[in-house]
């Protein structure tokens, strides 16, 4: 079945609402780097740099 507009829309309210958002810099060229690991890892770059995170705020 295909996405519709409304199930887009009703996405993009449920992530406003639910999620904030920050936005990293990197060199060009470490993006395909970093979305190559997080893929090793079988995370997707989001849940690879929010695991990492978390990791780093329990020390």
């Amino acid at each position: 079945m295909a996405y519709s507009d409304a199930q887009k829309e009703a996405t993009a309210r449920y992530n406003k609402k639910a999620y904030d958002r920050i936005e990293i810099k990197v060199k060009k060229g470490r993006k395909k780097e970093i979305v190559a690991y997080a893929d090793r890892l079988n995370k997707s770059v989001n849940r690879f740099i929010v695991d990492l995170i978390n990791n780093e705020m329990k020390k």
